[in-house]
């Protein structure tokens, strides 16, 4: 399974506040009021760090020197304590400040947002987010002067805010999951948080304060500019007018109904309101407020693009006007690039690109509609909605498509044109590849989890593209028939449903192949932490559905791992594992001897010819590139006489590459290479038979979590005479796909075979489960049959 394990995005729910659940920030301490502090102050606090729509992982608190010479802070602390708290948390200062320079505390975290610059300091107080006290203490025993604390001797500075009970004079701000307080000029202390401190955007390690500077009058696509990140970021605008488009949970869009004509710049923009916004749909405002970069958190946060938005924003409704027209997207109106995603940047897009070029780069083709109302016509879908409710649609004219109406991945093509509409305004409904969605499709265009996001605002209506799940045909009584099956964390909790549906998929799509390899096998538990390692029943389960479902009678073969250490979900000890059939010509050659970390080695018999010293058997099990990864399963069975040698695998999953639609390119796969180490084990097993029978029938199979064109690919084939045949290479292009992600079909299963079988193979893969909603497992099955030969005819 290769899909990205994610949280839900920031759009959806509104900012959280309460101290028991935030990564919040720490309360720094001030000076008594009649004495604030002439050299080491508090200059900023921050609380949200890792919440949800954070900008950092961390809460921090940010010190500097204000006097003329280096100030030693070794054996001082930060301190903090909840809004009405007596009980004050420490974190250890060491080292010294120079003059002018910023002093970085990090504190406790969570998931979402950017990694912090480094600190000076790392501690683990969970401060809270909106409200606190913080306080710079000349020692480092916590605090006993209870909830009122500004005035203790040991305090050097201190910074109550939001409701908290104790300030010097007033509280500083409220604050937020995207707000920080920070002085207003770092060189003053006057002892009053409420006039010191302003909530902004968290600035760690950077001292932003200092005499305000007038806001600059701007227009939207002044502030988007041709570029990913606003040439106004960290600035303060005014009078940046509008229509308001679209209304979120905690911000609005609106756009500028007069463009200008340049269409590399965005007219929409965000507003962040942090709490649900007043105004309405159609209400002409003006905006003041700070131009910002979010970058969307959750897992893998820091590869994703920024959105350009206005926070601590002051709206002024000045009438109502007609929300403009949607601008469209493919025929007719803007036409996205057909292949290339990005080809100007080495690394960090928001960096070191060369160019802002939408006419080429799909990138920045969205990117120039960030925050615009649009609408596609009759957007055709590409791949089936999501559990994330997520749908991938294209405009017409994509390509290139494959035969039941998605869209391939190829090499050189990541389909730019490629939108996922998401559930963030309204509900997504149920659809599959090849269906159409009816009408012009409008919404507004955001980004989050690696991907460009069309946010409708009303729910689209599904027109049935006919594609149904396709079904093999049944091998001849000369035929061997050998097939692959991801069945995506199988275990007895998954109920009988599940294992219905497996076994009507293996019975009647499959035809009941003779030897079925499968992937994603757990114990008998599953995720149940327990210890035992056995998939006894969980195999028992199958293969007696596939007799309820009219099927013939399967035996299992497999190896149970040591406990945790193959991967996969923790306490399912994921496996391989081969099906065959009883009532067949085909027979397993049981060899005993074969364990989770004895591998399987070719001998011979007294002929000459190779057999495997344990089967089934593991293959190089000691080898690191299957550390936390399952070690494939090699079987010998044996067809009218003849041996056939089976290797069942499941590589490395995909899960941690860069995003196509990411911050870095070109993309890093990051993954690659264990696959690449995974491959080259596997084919040395193979090299080891056919050096003893070069005409052996050898057959590779699984989930190799790799494509076609892939160097993993390209490593198991080989080269010259004992070159395997990728089965899936031998397919027209519109029909090469196992796998649908984020709407692009790919390859990831693939069945590989010896160069003597190939003029009896007939190769299908079974499109049943990727282009549906309504799966019951993330991959195709696929199905090879074969005319094993014998000695003689090789």
């Amino acid at each position: 399974m290769s899909a990205l394990y994610r949280s839900r995005r920031r759009l959806g729910a509104l900012v959280v506040t309460s101290s028991l659940v935030l990564a919040g920030a720490a309360a720094l301490v001030a000076r008594p009021a009649d004495a604030a502090s002439t050299d080491v102050v508090i200059t900023e606090v921050y609380g949200g760090g890792g919440n949800s729509g954070a900008p950092y992982t961390n809460d921090f608190v940010e010190l500097t020197n204000n006097s003329s010479a280096p100030i030693d802070v070794s054996g001082w602390s930060i301190q903090y304590a909840s809004s009405a708290g007596s009980t004050w948390q420490v974190t250890k200062l060491t080292g010294s400040i120079a003059p002018g320079a910023a002093y970085l505390v990090q504190e406790g975290g969570g998931a979402n947002g950017a990694p912090m610059p480094t600190p000076n300091v790392t501690g683990t107080i969970p401060m809270s987010a909106t409200a606190g006290k913080v306080a710079l203490v000349t020692n480092q025993t916590a605090l006993a002067c209870g909830a009122t604390c500004h005035a203790d001797a040991g305090v050097k500075d201190y910074v109550g805010y939001g409701t908290a009970g104790d300030s010097e004079t007033a509280p500083a701000p409220g604050l937020s999951n995207t707000t920080s307080a920070a002085r207003t000029d770092p060189k003053q202390d006057t002892d009053n948080n409420s006039a010191d401190f302003v909530a902004g955007n968290p600035s760690p390690g950077t001292l932003t304060g200092g005499p305000a500077e007038p806001p600059l009058d701007a227009k939207i696509h002044d502030i988007q500019g041709a570029a990913h990140r606003s040439p106004l970021d960290g600035k303060k605008v005014a009078n940046v007018t509008g229509v308001v488009t679209v209304k979120g949970s905690n911000g609005f869009w609106f756009q500028d109904p007069q463009p200008d004509a340049d269409p590399a710049t965005s007219e929409g923009l965000f507003v962040f309101t942090s709490t649900a916004p007043t105004v309405s749909v159609g209400d002409a405002v003006t905006v003041e407020g700070s131009v910002a970069e979010f970058r969307p958190g959750g897992s893998g946060g820091t590869t994703n693009l920024t959105t350009t938005e206005l926070t601590n924003a002051k709206i002024t409704v000045t009438g109502t006007a007609a929300v403009p027209a949607p601008t469209i997207v493919g025929p007719g109106g803007r036409v996205p690039p057909s292949t290339i995603i990005d080809n100007d940047s080495s690394g960090d897009v928001e960096t070191t690109s060369t160019a802002f070029d939408p006419a080429q780069d799909g990138l920045d083709f969205w990117e120039s509609l960030e925050g615009m109302w649009l609408g596609i016509d009759q957007p055709e879908v590409t791949g089936p909605t999501s559990s994330f409710r997520e749908l991938s649609v294209v405009p017409a004219g994509a390509g290139v498509r494959t035969v039941r109406g998605g869209i391939l991945l190829q090499k050189t093509d990541s389909n730019p044109e490629r939108v996922l509409l998401d559930d963030v305004l309204t509900t997504i409904p149920d659809a599959k590849t090849g269906d159409k969605l009816a009408g012009v499709v409008t919404g507004v265009l955001d980004y989050s989890f690696g991907n460009f996001k069309l946010l409708p605002t009303t729910t689209p209506t599904v027109i049935d593209g006919g594609v149904k799940r396709e079904t093999t045909k049944a091998s001849s009584p000369v035929q061997l028939s050998v097939a692959t099956f991801n069945v995506e964390n199988l275990d007895p909790s998954d109920g009988e449903a599940k294992f219905k549906g497996l076994a009507q998929a293996i019975v009647h799509n499959l035809a009941s192949p003779d030897i079925l390899g499968l992937e994603e096998v757990q114990d008998d538990d599953g995720a149940v932490n327990s210890g035992d390692t056995s998939a006894d029943k969980t195999l028992g389960l199958l293969t007696a559905a596939i007799v309820e479902a009219g099927g013939p009678q399967y035996a299992a073969k497999q190896i149970d791992p040591v406990n945790n250490q193959e991967g996969g979900e923790p306490g399912g000890n994921i496996r391989v594992a081969f099906l065959y059939r009883t009532d067949k010509a085909v027979k397993f050659v049981d060899t005993p001897g074969g364990t989770s970390t004895t591998p399987t080695t070719i001998v011979t018999d007294r002929r000459g010819m190779p057999h495997l010293s344990a089967s089934p058997g593991r293959i190089d099990p000691a080898n690191p590139a299957w550390a936390a990864t399952r070690v494939p399963l090699a079987g010998e069975f044996k067809w009218h006489g003849q041996t056939v040698f089976v290797v069942v695998n499941h590589f490395s999953s995909k899960g941690g590459d860069n995003p196509l639609w990411g911050r870095f390119q070109p993309p890093v796969q990051v993954t690659a290479a264990k696959r690449h180490q995974q491959a080259a084990s596997v084919r040395g097993f193979v090299d080891q038979i056919l050096a003893k029978d070069k005409g052996a029938n050898v057959v590779v199979l699984g989930d190799l979590n790799d494509f076609d064109w892939s160097e993993t690919a390209d490593i198991l084939v080989g080269s010259g005479k004992t070159a395997l045949i990728d089965l899936p290479r031998t397919l027209p292009l519109p029909e090469r796909y196992s796998y649908v992600f984020e709407g692009n079909s790919q390859i990831l299963d693939q069945i590989l075979i010896s160069q003597n079988l190939r003029p009896a193979s007939a190769y299908d893969v079974v499109h049943m489960n990727a282009e549906f909603p309504d799966q019951i497992s993330d991959h195709d099955p696929q199905v090879v049959k074969l005319i094993p030969l014998p000695s003689w005819v090789r």
